[in-house]
């Protein structure tokens, strides 16, 4: 069984990163990366309980986005917070995981994510364009396995 640190090698790692950070640059939106080993359940409902753990919901704009994937059960989430939920197109997400979809079935993890993340990138730089006074309200690192229950 793969685990979730060890999914992608570090180059893949830093090439995802990589991604966050130029889809993040020209806008004040906030896009972080949550993967686990397994996830048993919803995956949606998995994705979202993550959202608010990572402390997603949290962003002055409500414009943060959350890539979820659980690689041992081969789900994966896209999860939008209200802000940015409200001005995408209705069917961007579903276009969005289509094209990850894809990826991931010809093996192409890394590009799959990191398409992904610059497709939420382009929409938030579109939507909420970064200003002066924006600072990163999020951490940009790759989050793994489970966070704390409380």
């Amino acid at each position: 069984m793969a685990k979730a640190s060890s999914f992608f090698t570090t180059e893949e790692q830093a090439k995802i990163l990589s991604s966050v950070k130029e889809a993040e640059k020209e806008t004040s939106g906030e896009i972080r990366v949550h993967i686990e080993t397994s996830c048993s359940g919803d995956v949606l409902d998995r994705a979202a309980w993550i959202f608010g753990k990572l402390g997603m919901n949290k962003t002055a704009l409500r414009n943060g986005v959350l890539f979820y994937l659980a690689v041992t059960d081969r789900k994966f989430a896209i999860i939008g917070d209200a802000g940015i939920n409200a001005k995408v197109p209705g069917d961007f997400w579903d276009k969005a995981k289509e094209m990850m979809l894809e990826n991931f079935k010809a093996r192409k993890f890394t590009e799959g994510l990191s398409k992904g993340i610059l497709m939420a990138g382009e929409q938030l730089q579109t939507h909420f364009p970064h200003q002066a006074d924006d600072v990163n309200e999020l951490p940009d690192e790759i989050s793994f396995d489970k966070p704390t229950e409380e």
